[in-house]
């Protein structure tokens, strides 16, 4: 008879999250989980199959927790250039030194991976939809040029925020990058978008 698993397996994927988040996919060894999970290598091959599976659930249970929590607070009621920049200064302080998970692990393991390359492009693309609907709203009530090219802009104000997330674990200054946020929403609006 097979023994009753004496861990949550979720909470298990929510720490190994963290770990992956913080170290990377290539510097976190099987052993550096077993010590953070406080697990037997054993345990961790007979739930997680190998590290890579986890990490795949690590991603997964990224996206459905923090990114979600982006897209949130991004689909948020109110006056679409405000709701724009709060979202981008919660985003460089939310989690500071850590950066973006999906970030991270796209410039660390690019698209070689193509389990891990559909993950971090789905979340991509859900940030994209979710800043175009934002932008969209924003024209629709008047707050943005009519003619303003929502696509293009959502593309500009996308890789803006990858630049952002990338400085942010870089350790830049925090007020130098809250300036660079200004103007990408001046350059969507004009000056008088922030005041």
């Amino acid at each position: 008879m097979a023994r009753p698993r004496e861990f949550d397996e979720q909470n298990v994927v929510a720490k190994a999250t963290h770990l992956f988040w913080c170290r990377g996919y290539n510097a976190t060894s099987v052993r550096d989980l077993g010590a953070e999970l406080d697990l037997k290598q054993s345990s961790l091959y007979r739930t997680f199959n190998d590290k890579r599976t986890l990490f795949l659930r690590t991603l997964d249970h990224y996206r459905a927790t923090e990114s979600a929590q982006a897209e949130e607070r991004l689909s948020a009621s109110g006056p679409s250039l405000q709701i724009l920049r709060e979202w981008l200064i919660w985003m460089i302080g939310h989690e500071a030194g850590r950066g973006c998970f999906v970030v991270n692990t796209a410039t660390e393991l690019g698209a070689a991976d193509p389990d891990v390359r559909e993950r971090t492009e789905a979340a991509f693309e859900g940030t994209r939809t979710t800043l175009a609907a934002l932008l969209r709203r924003g024209v629709h009530d008047g707050e943005l040029p009519a003619a303003l090219d929502v696509d293009a802009a959502a593309e500009s104000l996308f890789t803006t925020v990858l630049g952002l997330r990338v400085r942010e674990r870089a350790g830049h200054d925090p007020g130098r990058l809250a300036t660079a946020i200004d103007f990408a929403i001046e350059s969507l609006a004009g000056p008088r978008a922030l005041q």
